[in-house]
């Protein structure tokens, strides 16, 4: 890996308006791998100034001209899979395998939305009056940086899809994957304008984007305290925001759940990403009367995971950075602190692990609702088991957070499973098992935020609503 230097602005790369650098850290070393150009409010105008100037041609592309361009933005995001996976691991240190997975993700999000896009009804007459779809105008888009690969894909393809142009704000510390992701923008032969990219710190160039006059919609995803900062920075403009947000999802085991799936779903959504994934069950709700069952089950799975080398055939790399670690570390602590127990795992890192950001994978049984880790997101490879008695008591226990974005549930009987995922208040709620569908609407309730993404959801996001009467 090397420096990203320049922005993508106006359809060509961009030198900075000030020469101001920070650098690139590999996690899974601490080893300095490159400079990251710091971008400021002038190369946010420049290319807010772009986009608007190109809004005026590209958003009068018809459905067919926005299906061939989607079609060519897949056919190079496949081709370079590869390297885009390599700019993940390198940047936030995901296993090269989930990495890859995650590429390929972004792939089939677009090409869903190529077959979405020509069924989709952008005009209806409905009586005496027309109601039509038009796209929004200037989206800033600024993505997290724990599934950058699928995060960046997420926010501007849909808006391009739906006759936006673009300003993208990409994560600090994901650099490189955002280089590889305006190559294959730039590659597809996206119009001029109508994608531009900025990259540098949240606290400058995405406060800038925020507060543009020039903007007409800021999508953000990140932690709930950004996204009431957000929130109250576009108010000035009265632009619409869409945010995905903090999340404290639970996992409800019912009492005649099968251990396998369970245990499986609970293990892999907690210390898939070392923990960095805003939907992870970390909340695993267990009957009392299978308690010890299923604290041994979930406790061996973990002491199972490998961790080590992202670059090798390990399930489990490093956190994203130093100052992830020492989160992390802090909250593991305080489980100790509050009188959780300590199943497996703790402080400090994996002993056969050196150099680098890597936590060990914990787990802490006995966890009470109202303790700091069941609480409040850690972003970490930290699990908390809390007993229930009754299925009603887990389902408070479940809705009983500021959060709302994803729920899980695991159990036998399918009436009796589907009727908890109805009393469960969250955006999404995975059954037994059940994997991301990038088609299904996928947001949150409450302080997990506001608005939908991926499918139809994500298109509409983009649009406004006009009524022609007559």
């Amino acid at each position: 890996m090397s420096d990203v230097l320049r922005h993508y602005i106006d359809g060509a790369w961009a030198e900075p308006a000030d020469s101001t650098t920070a650098d690139i850290v590999n996690p899974a070393t601490g080893e300095t791998t490159g400079r990251l150009a710091l971008g400021t409010e002038a190369d946010v105008d420049s290319a807010v100034a772009a986009a608007r100037r190109a809004f005026v041609s590209y958003s009068q592309l018809s459905v067919a001209e926005r299906v061939e361009l989607l079609q060519k933005i897949a056919a190079e995001y496949e081709r370079r899979a590869d390297d885009m996976a390599a700019a993940v691991t390198a940047d936030i240190g995901t296993p090269l395998f989930l990495a890859r997975l995650s590429a390929d993700a972004a792939v089939g999000s677009i090409r869903e939305l190529v077959e979405i896009l020509p069924e989709y009804a952008f005009e209806e007459r409905r009586g005496g009056y027309t109601v039509r779809k038009e796209p929004i105008g200037v989206c800033g888009l600024i993505p997290p940086w724990n599934y950058p690969a699928l995060q960046m894909t997420e926010k501007v393809v849909p808006a391009l899809a739906a006759g936006c142009t673009t300003v993208l704000k990409p994560a600090e510390i994901a650099p490189y994957s955002a280089q590889v992701f305006a190559e294959i923008l730039d590659a597809a032969g996206v119009p001029q304008g109508a994608f531009n990219m900025v990259v540098g710190k949240g606290s400058v160039a995405g406060s800038a984007l925020t507060k543009h006059p020039d903007v007409d919609m800021i999508s953000f995803t990140g932690s709930t305290a950004v996204g009431i900062q957000i929130q109250k920075d576009a108010a000035d403009t009265v632009k619409r925001v869409t945010q995905e947000l903090g999340g404290k999802s639970a996992h409800i085991i019912l009492p005649d759940a099968d251990i396998q799936t369970a245990v499986a779903t609970a293990v892999q959504g907690v210390m898939g990403n070392s923990g960095q994934t805003c939907v992870a069950p970390t909340r695993t709700l267990i009957p009392r009367s299978r308690r010890d069952e299923l604290v041994g089950a979930i406790t061996a799975a973990v002491e199972a995971v490998t961790v080590g080398d992202p670059q090798t055939q390990v399930f489990m790399g490093p956190v994203s950075s130093e100052r992830q670690w020492q989160t992390v570390q802090r909250y593991i602590q305080a489980g100790i602190d509050e009188g959780a127990t300590l199943a497996t795992g703790g402080p400090g890192q994996p002993e056969d692990v050196k150099g680098g950001w890597f936590a060990r994978p914990t787990v802490f049984a006995d966890v009470t609702n109202d303790m700091t880790i069941a609480r409040e997101e850690i972003f970490g490879p930290v699990m908390s088991l809390i007993t229930y008695d009754t299925v009603d008591e887990a389902v408070d226990i479940a809705n009983d957070s500021p959060y709302g974005l994803m729920a899980y549930v695991s159990g036998a009987d399918q009436e009796q499973v589907r009727d908890v995922a109805a009393r469960v208040r969250a955006g999404q709620v995975l059954l037994n098992g059940a994997q991301l569908d990038l088609t299904a609407p996928f947001g949150g309730y409450k302080q997990s935020g506001n608005g939908r993404i991926w499918g139809v959801a994500g298109l509409e996001e983009n649009l406004e609503v006009k009524a022609v009467v007559g």
